[in-house]
């Protein structure tokens, strides 16, 4: 090989390895950033990685909502209607929110069975739901919840 086709062919490397260390680089971001989505069954399976922020939805059940009168402070449960998960959230809900409505939230599970949301969101009006929730609900068997909901 001359001088020159060495200096060609360590460039081309060198290229290459940058290809692959920024492809590698973005791949890793992007799996970080990646936010899944579970039903209240799959959070009492213990489906969920406890230390990642996830989405969690289901319904709003009927009866759980508190509100604390010092601070911003909101709990209620989301459910599948085969099992229940208590949420606590600090700001202000949505004026969509409602109990036996659909709601995603985002936020960590923390040790002790509460969910910590950091967000919460509302359906926009009364004939939608959430395709995450509404699949949720139709895993359980609870289809006739649903109606003609759009999704």
């Amino acid at each position: 090989m001359t001088p020159r086709q060495k200096r060609r062919m360590a460039g081309v490397l060198l290229v290459v390895l940058a290809v692959s260390t920024a492809s590698a680089l973005a791949l890793s971001a992007f799996s970080e950033n990646l936010m899944y989505f579970y039903g209240p069954s799959q959070l009492a399976q213990g489906e969920a990685p406890g230390e990642r922020i996830i989405r969690l939805g289901g319904l709003v059940e009927e009866g759980s909502l508190q509100h604390n009168d010092t601070d911003l402070t909101v709990q209620f449960s989301i459910t599948d209607t085969a099992h229940s998960i208590p949420v606590q959230y600090v700001g202000l809900l949505p004026d969509l929110f409602r109990e036996g409505q659909g709601v995603v939230t985002h936020g960590r599970m923390g040790n002790d069975g509460i969910f910590r949301a950091e967000r919460v969101l509302a359906r926009h009006d009364e004939n939608y739901m959430a395709p995450e929730v509404a699949d949720a609900l139709k895993a359980v068997g609870y289809e006739e919840h649903l109606g003609d909901r759009v999704y």
